[in-house]
């Protein structure tokens, strides 16, 4: 009997980590600034200087999706949708003014793919 409730306790253990590793379960899985970071940094060949800009620009772009979120109570998803396009817009605009001609080019591409995956599962 006590093995069962211990196992019992491991099961509900991991699976709390889990479920707060996720971010509570409910939505999608955001990506921090860093892992964002990370992948323009493979995609574009960023040098230092530019993973060091591009992470202050995804944090910020973090917070104020988070202050969004915050004053967004009533959960009205289409009322935001504006603010998000503009937030997503002016992230974009600051990233490629740090951005090579070359990388800006394969920057617009990313978003481009990006956009077109997003109109197909719509």
């Amino acid at each position: 009997m006590k093995k069962l409730l211990l196992v019992c306790a491991f099961v509900i253990g991991v699976s709390a980590v889990s479920f707060a590793q996720n971010g509570g379960g409910g939505g999608r899985n955001r990506m921090n600034p860093e892992k964002m970071t990370a992948r323009l940094k493979d995609s574009l060949s960023l040098t230092a200087d530019q993973v060091t800009k591009v992470t202050a620009i995804f944090t910020s772009q973090a917070k104020s999706q988070d202050s969004l979120r915050t004053a967004n109570t009533g959960g009205d998803r289409a009322a935001m949708r504006p603010a998000q396009t503009a937030l997503r817009k002016a992230t974009s605009d600051k990233i490629l003014a740090i951005l090579t001609p070359e990388q800006a080019t394969l920057y617009k591409k990313q978003l481009a793919n990006q956009a077109a995956r997003q109109r197909q599962r719509n």
